[in-house]
């Protein structure tokens, strides 16, 4: 007798639940970054950027950010290989290689740096995620040491002015560098040479000139395929798949 569709053998299924975790690890970061580690030794440079991308893509990491950079730069992409020292910098301020490689590459090819107003310079003293925590710590132990001698029926002594002060001043402090992670959120960079710069957002548009891979825009709007850009020196529009922005994945 014909066995009914819904009888059909469970072992199929079975078998999947058992290969889901071995898929998983297959295509883990610490994995995918053992592999592009391993691809850029042998100097394929290509599989490298590959495999570091997607797994910064699952875990976002300083450290694969950098070596997709440095495999991008040898592949001789340095937009590509700005944007991941960029992103790298932006999730570890602290990570000097990064800092370095994208000071070497401006220097060797004639780029600019974003221009940045004092709060975000402020901004990147600190990984970005840190200062929205930092400021709500620093808020509710000032509000603490102002409130708990009183609650506690303690006399308030000097140091605990001290400490308030100083809370205080660290949460005033975030403020302005909280408003410059979300500003330099929209500070993006050229991915391809000789991207061109429209007046209006067609393809039909006067060029009002040709960007370099690895220059420095903000993201000011989007209309359909095309993003408004402001470079140092100017604004126009560019196709969106031709610039990439430091806080996308």
């Amino acid at each position: 007798m014909r066995r009914a569709p819904h009888q059909r053998p469970s072992h199929i299924l079975l078998l999947c639940l058992l290969l889901r975790p071995i898929a998983s690890f297959a295509f883990s970061p610490d994995t995918l970054f053992q592999e592009g580690t391993d691809a850029y030794r042998s100097a394929d440079y290509s599989r490298a950027a590959q495999a570091f991308r997607h797994s910064a893509r699952l875990k976002p990491s300083s450290g694969a950010l950098q070596n997709l950079g440095n495999a991008e730069w040898q592949r001789g992409s340095a937009g590509r290989a700005i944007i991941a020292w960029e992103q790298a910098a932006w999730l570890d301020p602290f990570n000097k290689s990064a800092q370095t490689n994208l000071r070497f590459v401006r220097k060797t090819s004639q780029l600019e740096s974003p221009e940045l107003a004092w709060y975000e310079v402020v901004s990147t003293w600190l990984p970005a995620n840190w200062w929205a925590g930092l400021a709500g710590i620093s808020f509710w132990v000032a509000i603490g040491a102002c409130l708990l001698p009183g609650i506690l029926r303690q006399r308030r002594a000097t140091w605990h002015q001290a400490v308030a002060a100083l809370g205080f001043t660290i949460f005033l402090l975030c403020l302005p560098a909280h408003l410059g992670v979300h500003t330099r959120s929209r500070i993006g960079f050229i991915l391809d040479k000789d991207t061109p710069l429209r007046l209006t957002p067609t393809q039909e548009s006067q060029i009002l000139t040709r960007l370099s891979a690895g220059d420095p825009v903000r993201w000011q709007r989007t209309r359909e395929k095309y993003v408004l850009l402001r470079t140092n020196h100017s604004q126009g529009w560019v196709e969106a798949e031709q610039y990439h922005l430091i806080s996308q994945p």
